[in-house]
């Protein structure tokens, strides 16, 4: 079993920036995939960005341009670096992992297998 930790969440302002990072207790797999979900309350869950091991990335048309998703290897840790914050960016964030890559489907939630707990995300205007 992988287990995911996020951290960084909190209060922002309209327009500030925040960086979201996601531990890992241990290597996974050669091939994976890494996201992060957010979900409001009354709302769906949904995917925001993704990486997988063979250096694809996406991202949901309303991260695009302002959110940048990464990975630090060696400390196992996947961070999400928010900027430019809404109102509707506030939701429940978080981050999860499939092992294997490819195939498409990168914020598809049902795809992954692993979970954290998440962090929260509140944007003030």
């Amino acid at each position: 079993q992988v287990q995911l930790v996020e951290d960084g969440g909190g209060v922002v302002q309209s327009g500030g920036s925040l960086t979201l990072s996601c531990v890992a207790s241990r290597y996974w797999s050669k091939f994976y995939s890494l996201a992060w979900f957010r979900q409001a309350p009354g709302r769906e869950r949904e995917g925001v960005a993704a990486l997988d091991s063979i250096g694809l990335t996406t991202f949901a048309d309303s991260a695009k341009g302002r959110f940048t998703i990464s990975q630090d290897n060696v400390k196992y840790r996947l961070n999400l670096e928010m900027n430019n914050l809404k109102n509707e960016d506030t939701a429940m964030y978080f981050c999860a992992l499939r092992d294997f890559s490819g195939g498409g489907n990168y914020l598809d939630a049902t795809t992954y297998k692993y979970w954290g707990p998440g962090t929260q995300v509140t944007v003030s205007s």
